[in-house]
């Protein structure tokens, strides 16, 4: 695997952080309309309708499977239920990637995959920004919304690593087909959970906005998003893809304070300073070795 990130992979890095920042206030715009589950199911079912233009990935079927599960069930289904009403958006876009801890964790333990020094360094300034950020928060979540969107970190972890696990495939075509294997399962948790009463009416009552947003779900978020994560995350180690997503918090704060006027005082942009200058430091390190 690469050690250093080329300058045009670490472009689609910035570009993948941007999409998914921004779609935290997209998934609550889009709740105001459908049920979190069912929500969770079109977006999976949407992102698994090409499958028939997609050749099986050349991955083991539990990989696949695995993949799907983890990120459709795991992250996205608890990410949505506290969405909902137990966590804010910015705040949602921060504890959740608790998944670069986890992975870096993961990626250790089972692929031996240590960092250099002064990435460890580069990461610990990150995290106090991340930290930071999160002791200030009040309000903003109840502890079931923290819970859950702490286990949506974990379940993205893990999907990390079964993607980077399968090795340098097409992934369009296994984010696809693993889309394959969450669907049905989403859709049967939301008609066992949430009653075929809340999925009709979510359907009925959804104008172009909330239609627009299960599209960009699917097709912006879960294709291009994970998609490209994948591809990037087959060619480099985790510790120099992964810390990445710690941009995905500054661009979810800003938006939901343009979008739901969440706030933005001084302490979340000093914050956010500690995690611009962890990032910095880690791609400089990168460089160096």
């Amino acid at each position: 695997m690469s050690q250093a990130l080329p300058f045009r992979h670490l472009a689609l890095a910035l570009v993948v952080v941007v999409v998914w920042g921004t779609n935290f206030v997209v998934i609550k715009a889009a709740l105001a309309h459908f049920s979190p589950l069912w929500l969770a199911a079109m977006r999976f079912t949407l992102a698994a309708l090409p499958f028939a233009f997609f050749a099986w990935p050349k991955a083991p079927w539990r990989s696949v499977a695995a993949y799907g599960l983890l990120l459709g069930v795991g992250q996205f289904a608890l990410l949505f239920i506290a969405l909902r009403s137990s966590i804010s958006p910015g705040l949602a876009s921060l504890i959740v990637q608790s998944q670069v801890f986890f992975t870096l964790g993961l990626a250790w333990l089972l692929r031996g995959q240590a960092l250099k020094r002064l990435q460890i360094l580069a990461l610990s300034i990150a995290v106090a920004g991340v930290l930071y950020i999160a002791i200030q928060l009040n309000a903003a979540a109840t502890p079931l919304g923290m819970g859950l969107s702490l286990a949506a970190g974990f379940f993205w972890g893990c999907a990390n690593i079964v993607n980077q696990r399968v090795g340098k495939v097409d992934m369009l075509s296994f984010v696809v087909w693993s889309s394959v294997f969450a669907a049905p399962v989403l859709l049967a948790l939301a008609w066992a959970v949430e009653g075929s009463d809340a999925l009709l009416a979510g359907a009925r009552q959804a104008g172009w906005g909330g239609w627009t947003a299960v599209v960009w779900q699917a097709v912006g978020n879960t294709l291009f998003g994970y998609g490209v994560w994948g591809w990037l995350l087959t060619r480099h180690a985790a510790g120099n893809i992964v810390p990445m997503a710690l941009l995905v918090p500054l661009v979810g704060f800003s938006c939901s304070a343009w979008y739901f006027n969440e706030p933005l005082p001084a302490w979340k942009l000093q914050g956010a300073a500690l995690v611009m200058a962890g990032l910095v430091l880690n791609v400089w390190a990168q460089r160096r070795n």
